[in-house]
């Protein structure tokens, strides 16, 4: 578990403190672009770049900046162990992610994709019927972690309880609640982990088709993974494979309605543009950051960045550069080079779900665009009420839509 020494609160070098201001971070990021395009906060030690290409470099170069680090933001509590392969840089990274890896490709995919149709269908048709739901709820919470559940061999009826430890794990840090909030993810990671122990044991004598089956047969290093690896490696695959989709999912709905309002009909009127706004949704309204570790001295951004500093590559920032993407302050769906943003990562460590991510966003959106002729904002919404803390910001909790039916 991370102590405070080792946290690093984006918050404190944002100077974001509302809510509102969280969830739009974008004329901050703007005006860092444009007036301090890399950026060091004395006060944590910490560097910060947000243009396009300085970002990608840091995601990519992993002998300049490398992800065995000291300190983080990140809030999931993390060990340096041989199954983490989110703290290590290649070739380690190569062989730990290759344990995963065939299990998140297109064919593997492909074979998912009835399921996740089926998943969909039952969670719109429950909507069916009614004049207002809250999507965020009844669609972008529980398709993903169904979905991821179902992935690795856990029950699907447990959705509720994997969401709400996951939830914890993913919970921010801040320097007035860090006690508590520690306390409150050593807690939520020994139940998790009591929960898929024995899960984890009755794979091992009865292996099925799925991930966590695969990892038990696994080696690594020459040696099988023990039944407490498996756990930790189940943890970070059923927290990372619903937070990013759910969100990914919240926002789409929430572009539609308030980014571009009247997309929805062209999207309905045309399921083609289905892939498009997707990413450009990954690109508009993600406001992501990564971190990583000063692997050696370097000046390759003008300035005297040391061995063991923190860099934090603003990719929401990077996502809006005007040199990468014309009039990139626009929500546009038929930009031609939206699929280029950074949300995902890039390099080595481009995210693993990212597929799984974009096929469920896909057959989501399709799946509801069928059914409903519109869709419109509650009566009164007003966002700041439906918004949660999560680890760069703000992210949707809720989103209450009115349906006209098809």
């Amino acid at each position: 578990m991370m102590n405070q020494t080792q946290t690093i609160f984006l918050q404190e070098m944002s100077k974001l403190k509302t809510k509102q201001a969280q969830w739009e971070p974008f004329a901050w990021y703007k005006e860092m672009r444009e007036n301090s395009p890399v950026f060091y906060d004395a006060g944590q030690n910490v560097w910060n770049v947000f243009l396009y290409d300085d970002v990608k470099r840091v995601l990519v170069d992993h002998r300049l900046f490398s992800n065995k680090k000291e300190r983080s933001f990140i809030p999931v509590p993390r060990d340096d162990n041989r199954t983490n392969i989110n703290f290590c840089d290649p070739p380690e990274h190569r062989t730990r992610r290759g344990l995963l890896a065939q299990a998140f490709t297109p064919r593997s995919l492909r074979e998912w994709e009835p399921r996740i149709q089926a998943i969909a269908d039952e969670l719109i048709a429950e909507i069916e019927g009614q004049a207002t739901v809250d999507i965020v709820q009844k669609l972008a919470i529980p398709l993903p972690v169904t979905v991821i559940a179902e992935l690795l061999g856990v029950p699907s009826r447990d959705r509720e309880l994997i969401k709400a430890w996951s939830d914890i794990l993913f919970y921010p840090y801040s320097k007035e609640t860090f006690g508590d909030v520690a306390e409150q993810k050593a807690q939520a990671l020994k139940e998790f982990s009591d929960y898929l122990y024995p899960i984890v044991q009755e794979k091992r004598k009865h292996p099925a088709d799925d991930i966590i089956s695969d990892l038990t047969r696994a080696t690594l290093e020459g040696e099988q993974l023990t039944d407490a690896e498996v756990v930790r490696f189940s943890i970070g695959l059923l927290g990372a494979g619903n937070e990013t989709t759910t969100m990914l999912i919240s926002n789409i709905f929430y572009s539609m309605l308030f980014d571009q309002p009247g997309i929805y009909r062209e999207i309905r009127a045309d399921l083609s543009l289905v892939p498009k706004l997707i990413e450009e949704v990954l690109r508009y309204r993600f406001p992501v950051a990564i971190d990583r570790q000063v692997a050696q001295d370097t000046t390759v951004f003008g300035h005297n960045l040391k061995k063991g500093q923190i860099v934090v590559a603003w990719t929401g920032a990077a996502n809006r550069d005007e040199s990468k993407f014309d009039h990139a302050e626009n929500f546009d769906i038929h930009r031609p080079n939206n699929q280029h943003h950074l949300t995902f990562g890039a390099g080595p460590h481009l995210c693993l779900g990212a597929p799984l991510a974009r096929m469920e966003a896909n057959i989501a959106l399709t799946t509801f665009v069928k059914r409903f002729a519109d869709i419109y904002p509650a009566e009164g919404f007003n966002v700041v009420e439906h918004l949660t803390d999560s680890a760069v910001g703000q992210s949707l909790k809720s989103l209450p839509i009115r349906l006209e039916k098809a």
